[in-house]
């Protein structure tokens, strides 16, 4: 089942699995599909080990490139294809608010608000969630250099902000999915599972927290108990 939205946006803190989502949606759903250029970012790394040095570079050049790229969709038929992007244009606050200083985020709220302007929205936001701790071990597992400088104090406090983002969220529909108990790169019945949350979608904001391998092992053995 395809799910009716045609855009669709991944969001959630470094290391949920945001990009390796859109991958298998596009796959699945014969969708295009808009990866983050984060490693085109030339101030990154070294962002990570002087964040106050260079927060103002590494934001900006971000602010830009997410513009970029999603101002495209301005020139694309929505109609007719399935669209999935691993960002939505408003994160980039998140990153702004937490790095900058205020007269750096004076300046960056008024090349912001020029900019969104231009920018679609998504026809639903999905928002995966994870706890530090597993996503300290998956930014580790995959081992990119540039994250090697990378924080646990960093991503506990990004992880928070997101978290307070998308609680107060109310821009487009939300499907909130806990993913820290599941693997949907490695598990296509995960995988089943989240597509079939999307295409059960609709208005609001909706929360959907999968159980683990263990606890669906376990589901058939508690229900055949009862009999």
């Amino acid at each position: 089942m395809k799910p009716e939205k045609r855009y669709i946006a991944v969001e959630g803190p470094i290391g949920v699995g945001k990009s390796s989502l859109v991958n298998l949606l596009s796959e699945r759903l014969g969708a295009m599909k808009i990866l983050e250029k984060v490693q085109e970012n030339p101030f990154l790394s070294r962002f990570y080990t002087h964040r106050k040095q260079f927060a103002f570079q590494t934001q900006m050049f971000f602010l830009l490139s997410r513009y970029n790229q999603l101002l495209q969709l301005n020139q694309m038929d929505l109609f007719h294809l399935h669209t999935i992007a691993d960002y939505i244009f408003p994160k980039d606050r998140i990153f702004a608010y937490m790095n900058l200083s205020d007269p750096e985020l004076e300046l960056y709220e008024e090349i912001y608000a020029i900019l969104e302007e231009r920018i679609p929205p998504p026809d639903l936001v999905i928002y995966l969630q994870a706890g530090t701790d597993v996503l300290m071990d998956r930014v580790q597992h995959r081992g990119r250099p540039y994250e090697k400088n990378i924080t646990r104090e960093y991503v506990e406090a990004l992880n928070e902000a997101y978290e307070y983002f998308f609680f107060h969220y109310t821009d487009t529909p939300l499907l909130v999915i806990k993913t820290s108990e599941i693997n949907f790169v490695k598990s296509n019945e995960d995988l089943d599972d989240l597509i079939r949350q999307i295409s059960l979608m609709k208005k609001g904001t909706r929360y959907y927290t999968p159980l683990s391998t263990e606890e669906k092992k376990k589901a058939p053995l508690e229900i055949e108990s009862l009999f």
